[in-house]
């Protein structure tokens, strides 16, 4: 099984939790906009050369958003807009499907959705 990590897992990755070890020798596989996300944490969390290491990584791995799936993630957001998903985890959902990889996250919203793997 493949894994799309949204950012929630790759931060949980970086601080080393216990829960998420078992996926850090799995191809990391992410969006462009999960990357942004990413390195904006380690500029508030650690430091630019910290952020700049993990975005040297990150670019190797991380998809291009196209707009059919940026439409269809808007669609997905609206029609789960109870659940307040952001803009960026929309998209890594969709995109993972489009895929066929399993959405690696910890976000409580997508606990019980298709193509998860929900790790806290």
């Amino acid at each position: 099984m493949e894994y799309f990590f949204d950012s929630y897992a790759i931060i949980e990755i970086i601080r080393e939790n216990e829960n998420y070890l078992k996926f850090k020798d799995e191809t990391l596989i992410t969006s462009i906009l999960n990357m942004g996300e990413v390195y904006y944490y380690l500029l508030k969390d650690k430091d630019e050369k910290t952020a700049d290491s993990w975005h040297g990584l990150l670019i190797k791995s991380a998809m291009m958003v196209d707009s059919d799936i940026i439409a269809k993630a808007m669609k997905f957001r609206f029609e789960n807009k109870s659940k307040k998903f952001s803009f960026v985890d929309c998209v890594g959902y969709v995109l993972a499907k489009s895929k066929n990889l399993k959405f690696l996250t910890g976000d409580k919203g997508f606990e019980n959705f298709d193509n998860v793997e929900f790790v806290k």
